[in-house]
């Protein structure tokens, strides 16, 4: 019987912590044990502790969660939870992505200082975004727009649009709702329009391989639908060899047994952009994603990565 508290690893930004926060209470839940059963962890990362750039310039997603994975490794945490959309594709060796909780909102945000909706800004506006994705879809939308780097916590970003360092800033709105600040977005854009990280709104919880005591802990709060979707869109993304480096979005949608997914890839300007739809059963979710990764880099050609990469 299990008597020393789980060991839950998180960053220690208020979102990371709401997440993490989240996990345990699930898990508290669905065993029926107390709080003291499990101590949250809390650490900073790489990614935490450099702000000043571009995570592409830094090295990548693994800054978020490199920190964390070593401790899993030593077992020194038995679980890490983390936004899915942070993690890189491919994990260190021995660990895994063995939970998903259900899935918030997928869609992005702006919060407009200046006008609410991204069309309605002034002329030669200046947004504020470290995502490439989101750089390069509002370039898309409106090239006349000044893009400027803007890395922290979601508090952060506010407090200096607040300042008025840019005319607006694009966030998740998954993250919103879990901070309890859906109240300060100004626009929700159509993913469809404007799609979403692969990954996005998803809590993926991350444990070591073979470890029986944690997997049968997790199982129980593990989110079928959005294991689905997840695992479709991170095919995709592995299929690109994608990374911070490369503007890259996509989606997929469970319905029944059925899954639906629909990835974009673009030029850093926004000025070419390729579409796909790819569709089949749920047990194919990864290997689906994975042939529309392959399927978009042939119809896209070998040189439109190279040319900006």
């Amino acid at each position: 019987m299990q008597t020393k508290p789980f060991r839950i690893g998180t960053r220690g930004s208020p979102l990371a912590l709401a997440q993490a926060h989240e996990a345990r209470d699930r898990l508290m839940a669905a065993h029926g044990l107390p709080e003291e059963m499990f101590e949250i962890v809390v650490m900073t990362t790489t990614g935490d502790r450099i702000t000043d750039r571009s995570l592409a310039e830094i090295g990548g997603k693994g800054l978020f969660t490199q920190e964390l994975e070593l401790k899993l490794l030593s077992g020194d945490l038995d679980l890490a939870v983390h936004s899915a959309k942070d993690m890189a594709t491919k994990l260190p060796e021995g660990l895994y992505l063995s939970a998903f909780l259900p899935r918030e909102d997928i869609r992005d945000v702006v919060i407009g200082r200046t006008a609410p909706k991204l069309l309605e800004l002034p002329h030669g506006a200046t947004v504020g975004s470290a995502s490439l994705r989101r750089q390069a879809l509002i370039r898309r939308l409106r090239p006349d727009i000044k893009v400027v780097t803007f890395r922290g916590a979601v508090e952060t970003r506010l407090r200096k649009l607040g300042e008025g360092q840019v005319d607006a800033t694009l966030l998740a709105l998954a993250g919103l709702k879990r901070l309890g600040k859906v109240e300060v977005l100004t626009d929700i854009l159509d993913p469809d329009e404007f799609p979403p990280a692969p990954a996005q709104g998803a809590i993926a919880i991350e444990s070591r391989a073979g470890d029986e005591r944690t997997d049968a802990l997790l199982s129980a709060i593990n989110d079928v639908p959005t294991h689905h979707t997840v695992s479709c869109e991170r095919g995709f993304l592995a299929a690109l060899d994608g990374s911070c480096r490369t503007p890259i979005a996509g989606y997929a949608v469970c319905e029944g047994d059925h899954i639906r997914f629909f990835g974009m890839i673009l030029t850093p300007d926004g000025s070419k952009v390729h579409t796909i739809t790819i569709e089949g059963h749920c047990r194919d979710a990864e290997a689906l994603g994975t042939n529309a990764g392959q399927a978009i880099r042939e119809q896209a050609g070998s040189t439109f990565f190279s040319d900006w990469s």
